[in-house]
């Protein structure tokens, strides 16, 4: 069968994935007077089509932002308004003024998951193709002894189907409802190019993914220190500078085009602003498996500090979890550490940032993904946990049958398609701590839709797997941190 054949048929089963998940309920389905993401998505684009530019961001007559008000970057504005011109030459009735709010026709619930299949067929599954088939271009010039760096075509097709069907991406972009495969694929477009030493190319990917959703700044950090790395290692200052004034011109050029309408109209600026940190929200909402929720079933913080101590509190703990991966990475920037400080430094800001949202968790999964031939089991075990902590956030939205089918599947296929690899470890210890943890998660999954929690705790069930998850995620945390620091090659990086 020839390789291409192969490639299209695990293009065929993602396709086919996503698009099962779409004939299940999403977010705020059925549920007036606010329904849920769906709605907030479809909003989006009768407010961009019938307001003026300024007012996008802005409270008014005809947008209250208490009613799923803009609050990503401009990028995520204008896909709004581009999708709400075509929802527009379809039907009307979709985007028209406050009167299309909370529309739930089976029409328009086609037609919005088609958007997401097209923004995913145009950015994120290209993308990913484009990483690996550089990865096996770089393998395939460069011999290494190393059996984990050995990238051929069987690993190439391993590896495409175990990131195409991974299933946190699939239920949240179709089935719960969002467009993450934008900002992901921006960002997997990002590091192939960084990888490839094209820095201004990969900046400038990196800019289009952090304007479209401003969680992508858990990425930020390690690019910054691979880029300063990467110049500090130049042979001379002149190529130093470079490199830096490259990147730095593409940076600031990019933000400029982005943002130049908003510049424009300059109070604009500072309600965009505004809007993409709110700070008056809390250090989180619903349960989410980081720290300070699980903190807080002991000590509960709000009483204890105000909105903006937290916020510097989550900051300083942020910054210095964070600091030996960017150091690492500034010190020894191979391609190897830059995926692992992506997963490190991510994770740090799942774990310790202010406001984290339950879907953040697919902004470390990706970098895991990219890690994966490298470390299967471990990243498998991530993988799922990461699905696993998103549970109460499905299940409120419908979504346990999805969620269930999409798990059974995944965990069948990876465990077919890396049967020689993923249980091929030093420490049978290892091997059994992961069939108790999936063990665990299979109970508290059952439990949560069969069992009825005590009248006194009726958030039990989200409380015990947001915590549960958070231990494995705290753990990660420092395996993934460790393989950094013993990470110490310069020249045998090999990824992409």
């Amino acid at each position: 069968m020839s390789e291409l054949r192969i490639i299209s048929i695990c293009i065929g089963i993602a396709l086919l994935l996503r698009w099962s998940i779409s004939y299940h309920p999403y977010s705020g389905y059925g549920k007036p007077p606010m329904y849920g993401d769906y709605e907030a998505q479809r909003h989006w684009q009768e407010i961009t089509i019938n307001l003026p530019l300024d007012n996008w961001y802005k409270n008014s007559t005809n947008n209250d932002l208490q009613y799923w008000g803009l609050d990503y970057p401009p990028l995520t504005a204008y896909h709004s308004l581009i999708i709400g011109k075509i929802a527009g030459l379809i039907d009307n009735s979709y985007i028209e003024l406050t009167k299309s709010r909370g529309i739930e026709s089976d029409n328009h619930k086609n037609f919005m998951r088609l958007t997401v299949l097209f923004s995913d067929l145009i950015i994120y599954l290209p993308a990913v193709l484009l990483f690996f088939i550089d990865k096996l271009k770089y393998s395939s010039t460069n011999n290494s002894n190393d059996d984990n760096s050995i990238f051929n075509l069987s690993k190439f097709n391993s590896l495409l189907l175990t990131f195409l069907i991974y299933p946190g991406i699939i239920i949240i972009d179709y089935g719960h409802f969002q467009y993450n495969c934008v900002s992901l694929g921006l960002f997997i477009l990002s590091v192939k190019f960084i990888a490839n030493n094209c820095y201004s190319i990969g900046s400038l990917f990196f800019v289009f993914a952090l304007n479209y959703k401003q969680m992508e700044l858990y990425h930020a950090l390690p690019i910054f220190f691979y880029i300063l790395g990467i110049c500090k290692k130049q042979k001379n200052l002149f190529n130093s500078l470079k490199i830096l004034s490259s990147v730095g011109l593409t940076v600031l050029a990019t933000f400029a085009l982005i943002w130049s309408p908003f510049i424009y109209k300059w109070p604009s600026c500072i309600d965009v602003l505004i809007r993409l940190f709110p700070f008056g929200r809390g250090v989180f909402e619903d349960k989410v498996a980081n720290i300070w929720c699980a903190i807080n079933v002991v000590v509960k913080l709000k009483n204890l500090f105000d909105h903006m101590q937290l916020a510097k509190i989550c900051l300083a703990a942020t910054v210095i979890t964070s600091l030996p991966s960017c150091l690492n990475i500034f010190l020894k920037p191979n391609k190897d550490n830059l995926i692992l400080s992506l997963i490190n430094v991510s994770l740090s800001f799942y774990l310790f940032s202010f406001q984290v949202h339950e879907k953040s968790i697919l902004l470390v999964a990706i970098p895991v993904l990219l890690y994966f031939h490298n470390d299967p089991l471990a990243c498998f075990w991530f993988l799922i946990v990461s699905v696993f902590s998103m549970l109460p956030l499905l299940i409120k939205d419908q979504l346990f049958i999805a969620y269930c089918s999409l798990m059974v599947f995944y965990f069948l296929s990876i465990c077919t398609i890396w049967k020689n690899t993923l249980f091929n470890v030093k420490f049978i210890s290892i091997i059994c701590n992961f069939h108790a943890s999936i063990l665990t998660m299979i109970i508290l999954t059952i439990s949560s839709v069969t069992l009825k929690p005590p009248k006194k705790y009726p958030d039990l069930f989200p409380l015990l797997i947001s915590v549960y998850s958070c231990i494995h995620f705290c753990l990660f945390f420092l395996y993934f941190n460790c393989k950094q620091l013993e990470n110490n090659k310069y020249c045998q990086d090999n990824i992409c």
